[in-house]
C-alpha cells in the first residue's frame, strides 16, 4: 500500500508542491507508516488565523497546525488510515517550510510538545 496524499494550495502564492509530498512519505515511511490518507493545505494568513481562533481559540496566525484522525490507532482490516490533515501558512513560514510540515506529520502521529517530540524532529533534519 502507500500513502495517498490530497494536497491543496489555497495560500496565493507558489509552493514545491512535489517536495511536499516526498518530505511527507519519508517521515511517515521512517515513522513506520505505510499506509494511510493525508491531507496537507497550504492557505494564506487570514484562512490559518481563523482556523486556530476556531481550534485552538488563539486569534493569531501560525506556521502549522494539525489536525490528527486516526494516527497510530488500529483501524479495522480493509479500512484506510485516516492520517489527518496539516495546514501550513507560506506566509509565515516562508521558504523555511519542511521543519514545521514535519512538526505537523508528527502531531498527527501522536507527539505532544516536548523532549520526544524535539528529538524526532532533530532526526528528520535531514530530510527537512
Amino acid at each position: 500500500m502507500t500513502v495517498a496524499i490530497e494536497l491543496a494550495n489555497r495560500s496565493g502564492i507558489a509552493v514545491e508542491e512535489a517536495a511536499a509530498e516526498d518530505l511527507a512519505r519519508s517521515v511517515l515511511a521512517a515513522e513506520g507508516i505505510e499506509d494511510g490518507e493525508l491531507g496537507i493545505s497550504f492557505v494564506g494568513p487570514d484562512e490559518i488565523r481563523r482556523l486556530k481562533s476556531e481550534h485552538l481559540g488563539i486569534d493569531e496566525a501560525t506556521d502549522v497546525l494539525a489536525f490528527p484522525l486516526d494516527g497510530r490507532e488500529h483501524v479495522p482490516a480493509g479500512v484506510p488510515r485516516q492520517l489527518g490533515d496539516t495546514v501550513l501558512c507560506p506566509q509565515v513560514v516562508g521558504a523555511e517550510w519542511r521543519e514545521p510540515l514535519v512538526h505537523g506529520l508528527l502531531h498527527l502521529l501522536g507527539y505532544e510538545h516536548g523532549p520526544a517530540m524535539e528529538e524526532r524532529e532533530r532526526s528528520y533534519g535531514g530530510f527537512a
